[in-house]
């Protein structure tokens, strides 16, 4: 909560006595059970045309967080027309172009601050594992783990410098479309430490802000309150600084116990 609480503090001018830190607990001690509570969903599917959206605590001072895909740019139902139609992320990773990478991602970033969204949902990153996976196209990993890592901090950096918080998804082993909400993926940890976990680590390294749960089971527990794999991303990959958010209906439980930081609705 206290880096929601941070995230949504970003919008505001930095008061010079006190660090970001200090005020997001600062405001953290005046909020009501209830207030706390509503930072931990997105209250609506789509807000003034984002795909999520956490209304602001006009009491506090704290603003929306508007949230919206997504990882090749701007998704905008109701302005036809309007959007860039920018190269698929393994597009981008088929270049091997550490500089373009961060291009893209600053390019897009600075397009979705244009548009006042302050989340963007991307980086994809899975690894293409399944060739008839109807969503490789997003992932900026390509069939590389390594490469996925050595890319995607560029993206990144290059959309969270345009002061907009990237989003890392989807965690983890979402590496087909086909029953994609009820498919069961089994790793073993070696397999999971060495490929799957590779591309998020890059990502966490550039500082990335948020992530996103996917909607498959691994190993028997759904990843949105899988304790291992999230005890994985936020303890054995360091993962201290953002926030774990659902994929839209990805949730089937209260999982905050497991991991999970925000739910986002169906």
């Amino acid at each position: 909560l206290l880096t929601l609480v941070l995230v949504a503090l970003a919008a505001i001018a930095v008061v010079a006595d006190k660090t970001p830190r200090e005020r997001a607990e600062a405001l953290l001690a005046q909020m009501t059970t209830e207030e706390k509570i509503h930072m931990l969903h997105g209250t609506v599917l789509r807000k003034d045309n984002y795909v999520g959206f956490v209304a602001q605590n006009e009491r506090l001072g704290i603003p929306a967080l508007r949230l919206n895909d997504g990882p090749q740019g701007f998704r905008d139902e109701e302005h036809p027309g309007s959007t860039t139609a920018w190269p698929s992320g393994l597009t981008v990773a088929s270049t091997f172009d550490n500089k373009l990478a961060y291009l893209w991602g600053e390019a897009m970033g600075d397009e979705f601050a244009g548009k006042g969204a302050n989340v963007f949902l991307g980086p994809g990153m899975n690894v293409a594992r399944v060739p008839v996976n109807g969503r490789k196209f997003e992932y900026s990993s390509g069939g590389d783990p390594y490469l996925g890592y050595s890319l995607v901090g560029d993206v990144v950096r290059g959309v969270q410098d345009q002061g907009i918080i990237a989003n890392a998804k989807h965690w983890v082993n979402n590496n087909q479309e086909t029953n994609r909400g009820t498919v069961d993926s089994h790793v073993d940890e070696r397999t999971q430490h060495e490929i799957y976990y590779t591309p998020f680590e890059g990502a966490i390294e550039a500082g990335v802000g948020s992530f996103m749960c996917s909607y498959n089971k691994i190993n028997g527990f759904w990843s949105c309150e899988n304790s291992e794999t999230l005890g994985d991303l936020k303890g054995t990959l360091g993962f201290k600084d953002g926030w774990v958010m659902s994929d839209w209906g990805a949730t089937h439980s209260t999982s905050i116990n497991q991991g999970l930081d925000q739910e986002m609705p169906s």
